[in-house]
């Protein structure tokens, strides 16, 4: 039997109302009620007793009253406040664990990064310093509103469980629930790949006006594809794997149980080892002096890089690549290579040329798209925190 639509209940057309006046003020800080009236279709009075309540909560805060010519009351200007809850990112890394609390402004308050070789770690393990890494990011005595995690694998999105994560060494671990049983967390826990994350942050904080792939070069290499101002991760949140893009069929073997994939020909690590450079700051060093063997080594990077970059651009028809990770601190030496291939290589370049941009956000767009992810979560639907804050 089909069941009759049902009309909305009060508490859900406040839910939604109060989702849309928040969303009025972030994207247009400075606004009076009465703009964010005209903006959202609500009435003044409904808008004003949702603001009320915001305020009350701390989500909004008001501003000094606005200029107005002729008699009238004049409007306050409405703001997220920087002092509301918090999102809190968290990145486990294969050779770091990263943490970063953004605020309702979109600002960064605190990032903290603690290296450690999490490949020769288990799970457990790496967790239990996650969770050492997010208890010290709770004594910056803010109030947290959700905690975003990012990890180097596949997240299946349904789940939120961390499938596998090669470079790892991990199978079928569930995140949340590990990190839950050693934080008391009384907040939203979501989890989600580093390299999608990494693309998010750069949608909302960096190269959010167009269409790209965000290609993030660490020990592994993952990206990230917006299309259409939203995240395209596949059907069940497998995609944008292109570390295992096989690129050389006779290639080195992959921890994945491939051979030549691209991160095992241009990964963090398999450069520096054909640079001869202990550390990612010797290799910089050596670039800058024009060491011979440096500049192979990230040359070659490029071609390989180029390679699995075109195929990525002719299947999906992105207008623009963005370099993040650590390539955006190659970019100096990978560019031109890339847009060159691209040029070439590309069916579609002679109409429309690939652009090849730099990540703003660098090695910190993963754990800042944990973060800001959390933070979104809070503005699409902040009735929840609004009622916790009133009980």
């Amino acid at each position: 039997m089909v069941s009759r639509p049902q009309p909305a209940s009060q508490h859900t057309v406040r839910r939604h109302n109060s989702a849309l006046v928040l969303d009025a003020i972030t994207t247009h800080p400075g606004s009076s009620r009465a703009a964010v009236a005209t903006r959202t279709g609500l009435t003044k009075a409904t808008v004003s007793s949702l603001v009320d309540r915001m305020i009350a909560a701390g989500l909004v805060v008001e501003g000094e009253a606005q200029a107005r010519p002729g008699p009238g009351r004049r409007g306050t200007a409405l703001h997220p406040s920087p002092d509301g809850p918090h999102g809190l990112g968290v990145e486990i890394g294969v050779d770091y664990v990263a943490t970063c609390l953004v605020d309702l402004t979109g600002r960064v308050r605190h990032r903290a990064l603690r290296p450690s070789d999490n490949r020769t770690s288990s799970p457990a393990r790496v967790l239990t310093k996650a969770a050492t890494a997010i208890k010290a990011a709770l004594k910056r005595n803010v109030p947290i509103g959700g905690v975003g995690v990012a990890v180097p694998g596949l997240v299946e999105t349904a789940t939120g469980i961390l499938r596998v994560a090669p470079n790892l060494g991990w199978e079928e671990v569930d995140v949340r629930g590990e990190l839950r049983s050693r934080v008391a967390l009384d907040v939203p826990v979501q989890v989600g790949n580093e390299a999608n994350l990494a693309a998010l942050a750069e949608l909302w904080h960096g190269h959010g006006d167009q269409d790209f792939v965000h290609v993030s070069g660490e020990i592994g290499i993952g990206a990230g594809i917006v299309v259409a101002g939203a995240l395209f991760d596949g059907v069940r949140g497998f995609g944008g794997e292109i570390g295992h893009l096989q690129v050389d069929p006779n290639g080195p073997p992959c921890p994945c149980g491939a051979r030549g994939c691209l991160e095992r020909l241009a990964g963090q690590d398999e450069i520096l080892k054909a640079a001869g450079c202990p550390t990612f700051d010797d290799l910089l060093a050596a670039l800058d002096a024009g060491d011979p063997s440096a500049t192979e080594a990230v040359s070659e990077a490029a071609r390989w890089l180029a390679t699995a970059l075109t195929g990525a651009v002719n299947l999906l028809d992105l207008p623009t690549v963005v370099l993040g990770g650590t390539y955006a601190r190659l970019a100096p030496w990978l560019t031109e290579t890339l847009r060159t291939t691209l040029r070439d290589r590309v069916l579609g370049a002679r109409w429309s040329p690939t652009t090849v941009l730099t990540s703003t956000l660098g090695p910190e767009a993963a754990v800042r798209g944990a973060a800001s992810t959390a933070v979104r979560a809070i503005l699409a639907d902040p009735d929840p925190y609004i009622t916790a804050a009133q009980a």
